[in-house]
């Protein structure tokens, strides 16, 4: 990237912040994650659980990816909402966070034989979602 002169120091720490952001999203060293006995590809978008395919819809694949480049961390509901659909305001929030909340549900039918006892995804009641490490 350049600029041209004249320029704003608040346009080059843009350019800065943006250029980091695309390096961090490119270093990704191994894109195959295990989280037990599931395998998350990043680079094919395949999730399998002892080598049976789960077929996830875009919106819970992004969630299971968020979440498995951060194993064992808790992710709050905001950060979730911002990393699949993006900023929002007070007037969305609550639809987002519910559509979260669904689709949280739905992987968890999709991956846990016991949703109501689960080993992959877990909730923080009142602050996000974790999933296990492996």
């Amino acid at each position: 990237d350049y600029i041209k002169k004249p320029f704003r120091t608040n346009e080059l720490m843009a350019r800065i912040r943006t250029g980091f952001r695309h390096s961090q999203k490119n270093a990704d060293v191994n894109p195959i994650r295990n989280i037990g006995d599931m395998i998350i590809d990043i680079d094919s978008r395949n999730v399998s659980i002892l080598g049976n395919r789960i077929h996830l819809t875009p919106n819970e694949y992004k969630i299971v990816v968020l979440l498995c480049k951060n194993p064992g961390k808790v992710l709050t509901y905001d950060f979730i909402i911002k990393g699949i659909w993006g900023p929002c305001t007070k007037e969305t929030y609550d639809s987002e966070l519910q559509a979260l909340r669904v689709n949280v549900a739905n992987i968890r039918k999709k991956i846990e034989e016991d949703p109501s006892k689960p080993r992959y995804l877990f909730t923080e009641v009142g602050v996000g979602y974790r999933l296990a490490e492996n």
